[in-house]
C-alpha cells in the first residue's frame, strides 16, 4: 500500500482513539455526577456531547473515505470494518453517559436518598471494563479484550440488585418512588455501557484473530 494510505490508516486510528479518550472522560463526569450529585458536573457532559456526535460523524467520513479511495484488503479491511462498528459504540456510550448526567439533575431535585452500596461498585467495574477495552484496542491485546467479556456477567447480577433495592425501597415508602427510578435506570444504563464495552473488545479480537466470538461463549475460556 502506499505511503498515502498508510498516513491515512494512521489518521483513522489516532482519532479513534481520541474519541475513545473523550468518551471515557464523559463517562468519569456523569459517573462522578451521580455519586456527589454534583449539578455542575451534570450539567457539563451534557454540553459537552455535542463534541462527541460530531467526532463520531469525522471518524465515520475517514472511514468510508478510506474504503472509496484504496479499497483496502486482509486485517487493514478488518480494522476499517471494526472501526465503523467501535465508532457507533463509542457515541452510544457518550449517549449513555448524557442519561446519567440526566438522572443526576433529576435526583439533584427530589430529597436525598442513600445510593445503594451495589451501584459505586458497579460503577467502577464498568468503568474499568471500558478503560480496558480503550487499551485492548491500542495495544490490539485479545487476551485482555476476552477479560473484559468474562466480566459481563458480574455487572448484569449488580444491576439485577439494584432493581431490587429499588423495588424494596418503593415498597417501604412509595413517595421515593421518583429517586428509585432514577437510580435503577443510572444502573440500566451503565449496564449498557458494559455491553457496549464487550462489543468494542470482540471487534479487538476479530481483528487481531480474525475471528468472530459474538454468541460464542466458549471461545472465552482459551
Amino acid at each position: 500500500m502506499s505511503v498515502h494510505f498508510q498516513r491515512e490508516m494512521g489518521k483513522l486510528k489516532s482519532r479513534l482513539v481520541e474519541l475513545c479518550n473523550r468518551v471515557l472522560h464523559q463517562v468519569d463526569r456523569a459517573v462522578q455526577s451521580l455519586m456527589e450529585r454534583h449539578r455542575e458536573t451534570a450539567q457539563q457532559v451534557l454540553e459537552d456531547d455535542r463534541r462527541i456526535d460530531i467526532e463520531e460523524v469525522e471518524v465515520e467520513e475517514e472511514c468510508l473515505k478510506i474504503l472509496a479511495l484504496y479499497q483496502p484488503v486482509a486485517r487493514d479491511l478488518r480494522f476499517i470494518v471494526c472501526a465503523l462498528k467501535m465508532n457507533n459504540d463509542l457515541e452510544r456510550i457518550g449517549d449513555l453517559a448524557v442519561n446519567i448526567a440526566r438522572k443526576t439533575l433529576s435526583l439533584c431535585k427530589q430529597d436525598g436518598v442513600q445510593l445503594p452500596n451495589i451501584l459505586p461498585e458497579m460503577c467502577m467495574s464498568v468503568q474499568q471494563m471500558l478503560r480496558d477495552s480503550a487499551e485492548a484496542l491500542v495495544k490490539g491485546d485479545s487476551e485482555l479484550a476476552r477479560s473484559v467479556l468474562r466480566r459481563d456477567a458480574e455487572v448484569d447480577k449488580r444491576k439485577r440488585e439494584v432493581r431490587q433495592w429499588a423495588e424494596e425501597l418503593i415498597r417501604q415508602d412509595v413517595g421515593l418512588l421518583r429517586s428509585a427510578l432514577a437510580i435503577m435506570a443510572a444502573a440500566r444504563n451503565l449496564e449498557r455501557m458494559a455491553d457496549h464495552a464487550t462489543n468494542i473488545c470482540e471487534d479487538v479480537i476479530y481483528l487481531v484473530e480474525g475471528a468472530i466470538v459474538r454468541h460464542q461463549t466458549v471461545e472465552l475460556d482459551s
